[in-house]
């Protein structure tokens, strides 16, 4: 099994620094890697992204571990790495499956909150679709991000009626995101969930979640969501979600789950297990000794 890592912007033959811990993990638990360029990947020239991989003489398994990428993108560095010998994890439509809300809502809509979508960013449409949740409170994101850092002014809704302050909040999503916009804006509904600290840099209130890991439909790791804040050692009951997870069409991906103040634990979002990240507070051996057992 072959690991595939982002190179340093610098040098193409070292490993982007924020991947370095994960890298010597790999290759502790016997693990292979290789390095590509994102910078000229999202650009769209994926051969010179891919330069420094060699044409493998037998077909090789691969998981990659960077940044985030579009469908399109990712699509190229799958078709990209099998001209290598290099075929990755997950298909480009499992990749899409989880790395866009609105495409795996249906599978977890009984256990996460209300969420509405569009593409359509007419003033008038944004407008109507917030009406959807009455005075309830909601939040803005797009099919993959939020600007939770900029909670006030860019994420949190108090009342969806609120014409202006929907308009305004929206429109600093917007421009937050710019060019970065995943597809279009989702509201969801705001819930409730178990305080655990302010960020101690942006204020967003922290709550208790954590970060599941599933690997061809075996939960393999549990994490922590967040860095700060003072979590108890008991974790939630999570067959319901392997259950869930079941039915997820992906081999490689993430469940994200939180504690509501009633005591109700609900998912709040899929991600791509290649582009999830490892909280700080992550044992990256344990991790890739995991990987390694399940992926084999």
């Amino acid at each position: 099994m072959r690991i595939i890592f982002c190179d340093s912007v610098f040098d193409n033959n070292l490993i982007e620094p924020d991947y370095e811990k994960e890298k010597n993990s790999a290759l502790k638990n016997g693990l292979q890697f290789s390095l590509i360029s994102y910078e000229e990947l999202v650009a769209g020239n994926t051969s010179k992204a891919l330069k420094n991989i060699s044409k493998k003489e037998s077909e090789e398994f691969g998981i990659y571990r960077g940044w985030m990428l579009t469908p399109e993108e990712y699509n190229n560095l799958f078709e990209g790495l099998l001209t290598k010998g290099i075929k990755l994890i997950n298909s480009t439509s499992n990749y899409k499956h989880c790395h866009y809300l609105p495409e795996s809502f249906q599978l977890i809509k009984s256990k996460t909150p209300k969420s509405v979508w569009t593409t359509n960013l007419d003033e008038s449409n944004i407008l109507k679709l917030a009406k959807e949740f009455g005075q309830n409170p909601i939040i803005l994101k797009d099919y993959v991000k939020s600007e939770k850092h900029n909670w006030e002014e860019a994420c949190y809704i108090e009342n969806a009626n609120d014409n202006s302050k929907v308009k305004s909040t929206v429109s600093k999503f917007l421009e937050l995101r710019s060019n970065s916009l995943n597809q279009g804006i989702v509201f969801r509904q705001f819930e409730k969930l178990q305080f655990l600290t302010n960020h101690s840099q942006s204020g967003m209130p922290l709550t208790l979640e954590y970060r599941l890991f599933f690997l061809k439909g075996s939960l393999i790791n549990i994490f922590n969501y967040w860095d700060e804040g003072k979590y108890n050692d008991e974790l939630p009951s999570i067959e319901g979600f392997k259950e869930v997870a079941k039915t997820i069409e992906s081999n490689f991906f993430t469940m994200d789950i939180a504690k509501k103040e009633n005591g109700e634990w609900i998912i709040m979002e899929l991600g791509d297990g290649q582009v999830s990240g490892l909280p700080d507070n992550a044992d990256t051996d344990i991790f890739y000794c995991n990987l390694k057992e399940n992926a084999l």
